[in-house]
């Protein structure tokens, strides 16, 4: 497989426990279907539960502006924003494979920080009911979905205690 920008051949890495592809020249990655979820789960375990679907709107779907080319497929790759972020990614549609330029990934990390805090405090029991729900409906396995439940669980009980200190510090002084 080639480099979409550089054309340099890709190597492989270990990248947060999955293996990825990319460019020793422009440190440009690859993700194979679902790599970029696991490695984003991997990273940072509170985001588990965060999951961007990038193929739900296809009309969003533009062809990349350097007409890069699938390192898999050897097909153009659409450009979209990562969600509503101001970062641009590169997907194949046809084996939905990702490409991140140098730095892409930390930038999608630090967006799903901050729109997990976000969706936390202002929709919390909608997300709360929405995972419940996938529990036992999927997409993923039950583990997977159980593990997304209780991390909205946790978050609550950390957003609880740095927003309201003093009924947190009397239902911890009251009697067990």
């Amino acid at each position: 497989m080639t480099c979409p920008i550089c054309k340099t051949e890709l190597k492989k890495a270990v990248f947060y426990s999955i293996e990825v592809d990319f460019c020793p020249k422009c440190l440009g990655l690859w993700f194979e279907q679902d790599e970029l979820q696991q490695a984003k789960d991997e990273k940072d375990k509170d985001l588990n539960w965060l999951d961007i679907d990038l193929w739900q709107k296809e009309a969003k779907f533009r062809i990349s502006k350097e007409k890069k080319l699938c390192p898999a497929c050897s097909v153009p790759l659409y450009a979209i924003n990562y969600s509503d972020s101001q970062i641009e990614v590169d997907l194949c549609n046809l084996c939905q494979g990702i490409w991140l330029d140098r730095g892409e990934f930390k930038k999608v990390i630090d967006y799903l920080k901050e729109k997990g805090k976000k969706e936390v405090l202002e929709n919390y029991f909608k997300n709360l009911i929405k995972e419940g729900a996938e529990v036992f409906s999927g997409p993923e396995s039950f583990r997977s979905e159980f593990s997304d439940f209780l991390t909205i669980l946790k978050l609550l009980n950390y957003k609880f205690a740095t927003q309201h200190p003093i009924i947190t510090k009397i239902i911890s002084s009251l009697p067990r």
